[in-house]
């Protein structure tokens, strides 16, 4: 009887973060060879159909003994120079390999070593894309701290670390572009509509006197959630109703909410009437999941710019 270890929660500890360094690292290259292939052949793959297929390969593998595999950039491209356009040239190489092994392998050993570095210096030149590293160079500074960053690490420590670093990085770096995009601010006093008619120019609304209309601009998420408080610091009076256009919000998240209810209780202190227009799926599901939308009201949340302008007179009518 083979005897298997028990499980031990130390070992999975252990084992973890390599298993998902080299699942980010199979994922990244094979996505990688796909985008390649596609631009050599003007083809278009399909990322999740990629991964998945992958995934079932490498479980399949490792029940009997076998390493990770990934999509490999120069197999690739061997195989579209030679003419392979679709996936029966990955079976025919599969297969071709897996004859090698199981019945040719004794004329294999027979090769020279010193042929088979040469072929592998040649595979790693063209691996190595040393113009596209030069072209990178060139790139922004966080590019550029990123690139040298994960190549200095996979040198001098291991690819593992390497590729832990480079995605936290990149995720920091992401969330600072994201954050310099998203903006508040404070339109004039005459404003488009949201709706369009065809091919016409949308008709220009006068804003009333007592209304500040705040536009919204980018994802509105942690990274960004301090514009509302510098926005409204920004404002010395108060105004009566403030209208809050969110047709430029694709997503919003528990801070941005949290940033947006804290808003709102400052206009509710000061008795400034809130409306928000043009808001997408995901921050209108997200404002009614936080009980923001009923604080807000239903009647004060429109689609277009027009009908948010007749509420605020309507409300300034009231006072």
């Amino acid at each position: 009887m083979p005897h298997f270890p028990a499980f031990n929660m130390s070992m999975v500890r252990v084992l973890f973060q390599p298993a998902l360094t080299i699942a980010l690292l199979c994922a990244i290259e094979s996505l990688l060879s796909a985008v390649i292939s596609d631009g050599m052949i003007g083809g278009k793959h399909r990322s999740n159909m990629e991964l998945i297929g992958q995934g079932i390969g490498n479980i399949g593998s490792s029940l009997f003994g076998g390493m990770p595999a990934t999509g490999a950039i120069a197999r690739t491209v061997t195989n579209v120079h030679n003419g392979g356009r679709t996936p029966v040239a990955g079976i025919i190489h599969a297969f071709t390999i897996f004859a090698i092994l199981l019945l040719f392998g004794r004329y294999i050993e027979a090769v020279p070593l010193a042929c088979l570095a040469g072929v592998l210096v040649v595979i790693a030149y063209h691996m190595s894309e040393w113009r596209s590293f030069k072209e990178l160079l060139r790139g922004s500074a966080g590019g550029k701290i990123i690139l040298l960053t994960t190549f200095f690490v996979t040198i001098f420590i291991d690819l593992s670390s390497a590729i832990e670093l480079g995605v936290v990085f990149s995720a920091f770096l992401f969330m600072k572009r994201m954050s310099d995009v998203t903006s508040i601010k404070v339109l004039a006093k005459e404003i488009e509509d949201d709706e369009k008619n065809g091919d016409k120019l949308s008709p220009r609304l006068p804003v009333p006197q007592g209304v500040e209309v705040y536009e919204i601009n980018g994802p509105l998420f942690f990274g960004a959630a301090n514009r509302f408080n510098e926005t409204e610091r920004a404002i010395s009076q108060k105004p009566k109703v403030c209208i809050l256009r969110f047709c430029d919000v694709p997503i919003i998240d528990s801070t941005g909410m949290h940033a947006l209810r804290s808003f709102c209780d400052n206009c509710k202190k000061s008795k400034t009437h809130i409306i928000i227009t043009g808001l997408h799926i995901q921050p209108l599901n997200e404002m009614i999941k936080s009980d923001l939308y009923d604080l807000i009201g239903e009647e004060n949340v429109f689609s277009s710019m027009k009908e948010s302008i007749e509420r605020a007179r309507e409300l300034l009518g009231k006072n």
